[in-house]
């Protein structure tokens, strides 16, 4: 029973089998296998290879050249496509495929050669329709190449990818329209005019077909056309030619900001044409010709012409384009940093060379350096090498003239920390310091802003005039910090002195207070080192008898406590406060000594004369003057004088004014500020000068002391390398002389510019 069984299944299984013509039997799916039975595939070759109809081949052809020319004069295929995809696979297979290639090309060669003739016998005035025709030319190549590939795809893939040497059919169809049109001279001529002729016109502001040029600039490149009208250099030659001209006739027609923003929009509107149709590759060439031909050439040109408008104005928006495009210009930085030096060097020369301007000189260079930033760091991407060079020029032109901008610093500095100064709070006060030392570290003589710093903080220290002594320590620190503790330990030595006047006068109260018979006057004194503060020339004054007595008091006291000392009266800085009667009630007056002296003569008789108060104070005349206009021509007129006048003049007269009225109790009447004088300047500096001429001494003797022998050019060397202030050749010479004159140091006998050291 089960034999049966098997025989039935085999049967079965015989029955479902089928053959293919490949000779592989295939296994039905409904044949059922025994459970642990492997399935078998049997493969067997062919018995004989099929052979192809003897006209095949050349029935097969012409179906398929109709199908090409078909497809190349747009009408429809009579053929499946899948029919003509087998015929062309089952040609390659019997190995038809040279001959199929062969017959291909020649056929698409001669639709593309037919083509020629439309294009070499166009009207030569229709321009833009050539060019629309060129381009269907091309749109339908392609297509028509891509249908054709598709049909012999096996062709492509087969034969022509194992012959290395042989171009692909799309390969072909390029290489075809390349030969056979575009490199046609008078076409390729006319095609490349045409797209010069229709960018020309877009630069013109005219309208153009951008999706025409960015086809036909496409075919170009895809063709790789080169030759004597290949696109690209005729483009840029051209775009050179045009730029050229458009440099030069805008450069005389606009000023340079509209010159500037002209340049801007044109390399915007070429970047725009690189992105729409340009190739990629020609961007940089493109952009570097109008760069040059726009910018480089007129360089020099729209510096000169424009940047001082610039600066002058400052045109923040077009100095920081001018940058801008300045920086993508070979050597435009390098220019624009030697003009921009330049500028600053004639404007800050200006401001500091101009005698009638020093009143304003150091806030116009506070206002300049200002601007100057503004610019470096707004407009010039803060770029170290223009930050570095606006230093260099600013020191240049502040020292062209020596000492004076150095004097006038140190006055402003003065203006900004007196008392009365309510222009700015603590913080704006430290935004001024920082910018007034800004300016101070550019001037080479700091010994001269120091003599006059030192001067006028004498002045507001002594007269209680300082605004703040916070700000007053501040701008000390600042000193300190730039200069080091050498250059202000006198300016220090001055805020001791006030620091330590105050304990004295703590003591000398007590002092008094166990004196027998106590004065009715409270004395405060200052007592000052004179190594410290500026000299002041003695003034010798007739003090009333009671002042004359306190004097002597303080004097008794104080070198009691310090033996050896000197004490010197300065009469010219002293101030006091008078208690005065009027009609409208009591007064008090804030007055200078000087003042004081004169008002207190009204206590033993009405009426004075200019000669009879010279003689009863001692006053010199000049300063009486000024005192007397002080008090009877001031804002408070506490004394008549007749006649009436703002000047002071000989045989004068004054007396009390009883009918005085003023809203306040306590009543400042300033001195007349007498002007600095030329000789008081010309003083201040020479003292600066004789300074200097110890400092060049002491240098000298000091590093020949170190090195015993040294020749004349490695000193001068070492004097430049040690002193603080400029100095000119000469004058180093003659302090050299000067030391051998006092035997500080010899010549050698031999050699006359070499010096040795005398013990």
């Amino acid at each position: 029973m089960a034999e049966d069984i098997r025989q039935d299944k085999k049967a079965n299984f015989s029955a479902l089998t089928e053959h293919n013509n490949n000779g592989v039997t295939k296994i039905s799916g409904l044949a059922s296998n025994k459970t642990g039975a492997s399935k078998k595939l049997v493969i067997k070759n062919f018995k004989d290879r099929p052979k192809l109809a003897d006209n095949y081949t050349e029935d097969t052809w012409l179906k398929l050249r109709d199908a090409v020319g078909a497809i190349q004069n747009s009408t429809s295929i009579k053929y499946n496509l899948e029919e003509l995809y087998q015929a062309v696979e089952n040609l390659c297979s019997y190995k038809v495929s040279p001959t199929l290639y062969k017959q291909l090309r020649q056929v698409c060669e001669d639709h593309v050669q037919a083509q020629i003739h439309q294009f070499r016998e166009y009207p030569l005035h229709c321009v833009l329709s050539f060019l629309k025709r060129m381009n269907r030319c091309w749109q339908d190549h392609c297509r028509q190449t891509i249908m054709i590939r598709s049909i012999f795809l096996f062709l492509d893939r087969t034969y022509v990818l194992q012959n290395s040497l042989l171009p692909s059919i799309w390969d072909t169809g390029l290489e075809l329209f390349r030969n056979h049109i575009v490199s046609d001279g008078a076409v390729q001529k006319r095609t490349v005019d045409g797209i010069l002729e229709q960018i020309e016109r877009e630069r013109n502001g005219e309208t153009v077909d951008r999706s025409l040029l960015r086809s036909l600039l496409g075919m170009l490149s895809d063709l790789q056309v080169i030759g004597q009208y290949s696109f690209e250099e005729r483009f840029l030659m051209e775009t050179d030619r045009l730029y050229a001209a458009e440099g030069q006739r805008l450069m005389q027609e606009r000023d340079v900001p509209e010159y500037l923003h002209h340049v801007a929009r044109r390399l915007e509107e070429e970047n725009d044409r690189v992105i729409s149709y340009l190739d990629q590759s020609t961007q940089k060439p493109l952009i570097s010709n109008v760069e040059k031909q726009l910018l480089g050439e007129h360089m020099t040109a729209i510096l000169q012409k424009g940047l001082s408008i610039l600066l002058d104005g400052n045109r923040v928006m077009e100095l920081a384009l001018l940058y801008q495009l300045f920086s993508k210009v070979k050597g435009g930085l390098p220019t624009l940093l030697q003009h921009w030096r330049d500028y600053i060097k004639s404007f800050g020369g200006e401001i500091v060379g101009t005698p009638e301007k020093d009143k304003d000189m150091v806030q116009d260079l506070l206002d300049f350096k200002d601007k100057m930033d503004n610019v470096a760091q707004g407009c010039f991407n803060r770029n170290e090498s223009f930050i570095n060079a606006m230093k260099e020029a600013f020191e240049a032109f502040i020292n062209n003239r020596p000492n004076k901008p150095a004097e006038l610093i140190a006055k402003y500095v003065d203006c900004k920390l007196r008392a009365g100064n309510k222009e700015a709070t603590e913080e704006e006060m430290e935004r001024i310091l920082d910018k007034i030392m800004i300016i101070f570290r550019f001037i080479h003589g700091k010994d001269v802003f120091e003599a006059f710093y030192k001067k006028d903080l004498a002045k507001r220290l002594l007269v209680g005039k300082s605004a703040s002594v916070d700000a007053e320590k501040s701008m000390l620190s600042k000193l300190k910090h730039e200069c080091g503790a050498a250059f202000t330990s006198k300016l220090e030595g001055m805020f001791k002195d006030m620091e330590l006047s105050k304990d004295v006068m703590i003591q000398f109260k007590q002092y008094t207070q166990n004196q027998s018979e106590p004065s009715q006057l409270e004395l405060t004194v200052n007592i000052l080192t004179m190594g410290y503060w500026p000299s002041y020339t003695p003034m010798e004054v007739h003090l009333p008898p009671e002042m004359v007595k306190l004097q002597e008091v303080f004097k008794l006291f104080y070198l009691g406590k310090h033996s050896g000392r000197k004490l010197q009266w300065q009469p010219t800085l002293g101030h006091a406060v008078l208690k005065t009667e009027f009609k409208e009630g009591k007064k008090e007056l804030q007055v200078s000594l000087f003042q004081t002296l004169v008002l207190l003569m009204f206590n033993e008789g009405e009426e004075f004369s200019v000669e009879e108060i010279k003689s009863a104070t001692g006053i010199e005349e000049g300063e009486l003057r000024r005192t007397l206009q002080s008090l009877a021509c001031g804002k408070a007129r506490v004394l008549n004088k007749s006649p009436r006048g703002k000047d002071i003049e000989d045989g004068d007269r004054f007396n009390f004014n009883n009918d005085f009225r003023h809203k306040l109790f306590r009543i400042k009447i300033n001195q007349i500020q007498m002007k600095e004088t030329v000789e008081e300047q010309v003083s201040t500096t020479e003292r600066v000068f004789q300074d200097r001429q110890y400092q060049i001494d002491a240098a000298v003797v000091r590093i020949m002391k170190m090195r015993k022998t040294l020749g004349h050019n490695l000193l001068v060397s070492e004097l430049y390398n040690q002193l603080k202030f400029p100095v000119k050749p000469g004058d180093l010479k003659k302090r050299i002389e000067s030391l051998i004159d006092r035997d500080y140091m010899e010549r050698d006998k031999e050699s006359p510019n070499q010096y040795h050291y005398v013990a």
